[in-house]
């Protein structure tokens, strides 16, 4: 368990295609994964982060905005999914029967 008085540091990170940021922060027992990124002012390198309805997570798991972070974690900001991947599946499956690289019964190799 942590002390109430102890710190301890933290990893922000935010990725995009080209590049990624990582800042470590400083926090004290009981800071939330969104005060962490408040204070690591990631924003100001990618100001489209909206803090109101970015999604978070530690370590590829989603968190909740005010889920309480422990030493050694990585609070992980998530970019909005440009296209469902179930939608993206679908169309490419349609497309390989369509073009004949699939059974168009079963979804199967032809």
């Amino acid at each position: 368990m942590v002390n109430e008085t102890e710190k301890f540091a933290v990893d922000v990170v935010y990725a995009l295609p080209t590049q990624q940021k990582v800042i470590r922060v400083t926090v004290s027992a009981g800071t939330s994964c969104i005060e962490a990124v408040r204070l690591s002012n990631m924003q100001q390198f990618f100001p489209e982060i909206d803090l109101e309805t970015v999604k978070l997570g530690i370590f590829s798991r989603l968190v909740k905005h005010d889920e309480v972070l422990e030493p050694g974690q990585r609070v992980e900001i998530y970019r909005p999914l440009i296209a469902d991947p179930k939608d993206v599946r679908r169309r490419r499956a349609d497309k390989a029967k369509d073009e004949g690289r699939a059974n168009k019964i079963t979804g199967g190799r032809a």
